[in-house]
């Protein structure tokens, strides 16, 4: 019964801070949420703010999960990781990346909580540039970088838009950075400097 209550209470701080933010949601709404009592859930957690840190890390975990599957099923090329994120987009439940919602909320860079959310944003990078390597791209470690702004920037407008296609958008910038640089061109050789007629 205690891990049941656990569960229950990391389910409703998923779902209530994910809708509506963490500042919007005290404790004593997670309870009723939840059904769990005052006692139980300090037995389970020192405060909300251990809570938050909690339901992060479960975020990390299966959304990471999430996209390396959906991922895999389209193909495994580093352009999947933008068809994956339009699929989240076309959700009706979709509220931006849980990540950043919590690190604009939570300011302090030292407090847990924004740290647990940063470091799902470095193990995406890691993702990502493994992703990379593994397709042959050069410089994967920078393309990485590169990816994640695209990817924060599709999840962001996709929130403001209320559409997935800013996926598709950032999807054929990646292409570009994909993309093998052009030939350059050879240079005209042998070129007249004395047109005809002004030959001295």
């Amino acid at each position: 019964m205690a891990t049941k209550a656990r569960e229950r209470l990391v389910q409703a701080a998923e779902k209530l801070f994910y809708a509506e933010g963490i500042r919007a949601v005290g404790v004593e709404r997670l309870l009723a949420e939840s059904g769990v009592g005052r006692a139980s859930f300090y037995r389970h957690f020192d405060g909300k703010d251990d809570l938050v840190v909690t339901m992060l890390r479960g975020y990390d975990e299966r959304w990471r999960s999430w996209l390396a599957q959906a991922v895999a099923d389209r193909g495994g090329s580093p352009l999947a990781v933008f068809d994956a994120l339009a699929e989240s987009f076309a959700t009706e439940d979709f509220r931006g990346c849980a990540s950043i919602n919590a690190m604009v909320e939570i300011t302090d860079p030292t407090s847990p909580a924004h740290r647990v959310a940063a470091e799902h944003k470095r193990s995406v990078i890691a993702y990502l540039e493994e992703l990379l390597a593994s397709a042959g791209h050069p410089e994967p470690a920078a393309l990485a970088e590169r990816f994640i702004l695209l990817l924060d920037g599709a999840t962001v407008t996709a929130l403001r838009e209320r559409s997935a296609e800013p996926a598709q958008r950032a999807r054929e910038i990646a292409a570009t950075l994909l993309a093998p640089p052009a030939p350059e061109k050879p240079a005209t050789a042998g070129k007249d400097l004395h047109p005809a007629g002004k030959r001295s």
